[in-house]
């Protein structure tokens, strides 16, 4: 990990189910954890900001509801911040905030410089499309248009993923939960991002079949050197992916730091509290 090299700047993002009102936007001690009970306004994320760096993992972990999942989202532009500032090294020299520029830019940083991997396969995958044809999607979205070049990269990430070539030509929705993830994963480094995000990828997945996406994104991460932001409520797959790791709670982050610090001396309750469970 080059950690001189910042491929991610994030500074302030919120994003707000509501206008708000005076009391909530005026004093956020009022809120009942992030949720204002005089607008009911629900605050998803509260100014998160950090830093992503070249070949780095990081770990963002949290209960359900703590905001991890919204803030990827945003910064995926899956869903609209409402307020913050996105900069990509590989975009225009890391000057210009991603998050407000227009949306055939936004297609365009989609397509070549962010992947993602939803807990949901159903949100990355056209489940009527062949395993191969999805990857092919992808390619063709980035501009390829040689067909012989894109059935050999198919193939290539296909292999990579360790999806069997008598299964290529099935739909995902014939896949299991394991393979469907595999599947995205592939779609997703189609066109070489520098940045992939993984939203819950091994929940609801069997613990085998877990450990095996699990080793998958490491050897990928190890192999291409791409940075990752992988969001989970189980601290057992931040501690064995996560180089940092940020602590969420209620739309902000309470904790952050080299994961092995955390494990091994967590200040804040919440915290300590997940690390217990770990043991």
């Amino acid at each position: 990990m080059e950690i001189d090299k910042k491929v991610l700047q994030v500074l302030n993002i919120t994003k707000k189910f509501g206008d708000g009102c005076p009391v909530c936007r005026e004093n956020k001690e009022i809120l009942i954890k992030n949720y204002c009970p005089h607008c009911q306004t629900i605050y998803a994320c509260r100014n998160i900001s950090f830093d992503l760096y070249e070949g780095e993992i990081l770990g963002v972990v949290g209960e359900s509801g703590s905001g991890k999942s919204t803030f990827v989202q945003c910064l995926y532009f899956d869903q609209k911040a409402t307020n913050g500032e996105a900069y990509l090294s590989n975009y225009k020299g890391g000057r210009t905030n991603a998050l407000e520029v227009s949306n055939q830019e936004k297609r365009y940083i989609k397509d070549y410089i962010m992947g993602m991997v939803y807990q949901n396969p159903f949100l990355g995958l056209k489940m009527n499309f062949s395993a191969i044809s999805n990857v092919a999607e992808k390619l063709i979205a980035g501009g390829s248009r040689n067909v012989g070049n894109i059935k050999e990269i198919s193939n290539n990430l296909l292999d990579i993923v360790n999806i069997e070539n008598f299964r290529r030509n099935d739909n995902p929705s014939d896949f299991s939960g394991g393979m469907q993830q595999r599947l995205q994963i592939a779609k997703a480094l189609s066109n070489n991002p520098p940045i992939l995000f993984l939203d819950e990828v091994t929940t609801g997945l069997d613990l085998s079949v877990q450990a095996n996406v699990l080793d998958l994104i490491k050897k990928i991460q190890r192999d291409l050197k791409i940075s990752m932001v992988i969001v989970s409520h189980d601290l057992g797959v931040i501690k064995m992916l996560a180089d940092r790791t940020l602590v969420m709670l209620n739309g902000e982050i309470i904790e952050s730091g080299l994961t092995d610090q955390i494990l091994e001396d967590p200040q804040h309750a919440y915290t300590q509290q997940l690390v217990h469970s770990l043991l």
